[in-house]
């Protein structure tokens, strides 16, 4: 599967709020990769392309909705457009899991602003961006698995 959540460059959405997207946007990202775990290793920040790259083990919330399957899928995820990165807590070269939380983003000049990643032990990644554009492409088949992430209320 191949999702391409955004491509929205300058003022083009006259119709309704501009803001309402973004959130919306972003909220479907981060429902999409909700539960995916990586390592530091599989992210990579791209200077020169203004890309920040990384490949997740991504719980398929869609399959476990659907039919009760329990699932992951290895799944690339990039941004564009992205001018500059910043983390917090996540160590380079470390053999580190962390699990992804959230993605959310916020406007600081239309359409720019930061894109955040939250992880797990209060790691995470801020994405200062011209505008969101991003992409989710499942990489290959999907694996079963025994384990299904829990939120506590």
């Amino acid at each position: 599967k191949r999702f391409i959540f955004l491509i929205l460059i300058g003022k083009a959405i006259t119709q309704f709020n501009h803001i309402d997207f973004f959130h919306f946007s972003s909220f479907l990202l981060s429902a999409h990769v909700q539960d995916a775990v990586l390592k530091p290793a599989d992210i990579a920040w791209l200077a020169r392309e203004k890309r920040l790259a990384l490949v997740c083990n991504r719980f398929d919330w869609a399959a476990k909705e659907a039919s009760g399957a329990r699932q992951r899928r290895r799944t690339g995820l990039r941004f564009d457009r992205v001018a500059k990165v910043s983390a917090k807590a996540i160590p380079k070269g470390s053999d580190s899991v962390f699990n992804l939380l959230a993605i959310s983003f916020s406007v600081t000049d239309e359409p720019a602003g930061v894109v955040e990643l939250a992880f797990s032990g209060g790691a995470g990644l801020r994405l200062h961006v011209e505008c969101i554009e991003a992409a989710l492409d499942d990489l290959g088949p999907m694996w079963a698995t025994e384990n299904e992430p829990r939120h506590e209320s």
